[in-house]
C-alpha cells in the first residue's frame, strides 16, 4: 500500500471526509458504491463492482471479457472497435 499522507478525524457520527483530489483522481462520486474490507488493524475501501460488470459502461452481462485489467462486455467492444 502507498501512504497519502493524508489524516483525517472520524466526527461523532463515525464519519470521515474522503479528500477530493482522492475522489477525483479514483472517479469517485457521490453515487459510487464502496467495499469495506479489513484485514488486522488494517481497512481497505475500493469501488464495489458486481461480477460480470463492464468497467466502462457499469451493464452486468454475459459476454464480458478481460481485457488488460478491466472487464469489457460486448457492446463496449463493439463501440471501440468502430472508432
Amino acid at each position: 500500500m502507498k501512504s497519502t499522507g493524508i489524516i483525517r478525524n472520524i466526527d461523532r457520527l463515525g464519519r470521515f471526509v474522503l479528500p477530493k483530489e482522492l475522489r477525483d483522481s479514483f472517479a469517485i462520486t457521490e453515487e459510487t458504491p464502496l467495499e469495506i474490507f479489513t484485514e488486522g488493524d488494517t481497512i481497505l475501501l475500493r469501488k464495489y463492482r458486481p461480477a460480470g460488470c463492464c468497467d466502462l459502461c457499469g451493464e452486468i452481462t454475459q459476454d464480458t471479457l478481460v481485457y488488460r485489467g478491466k472487464r469489457i462486455c460486448g457492446a463496449c467492444r463493439r463501440a471501440l472497435s468502430e472508432m
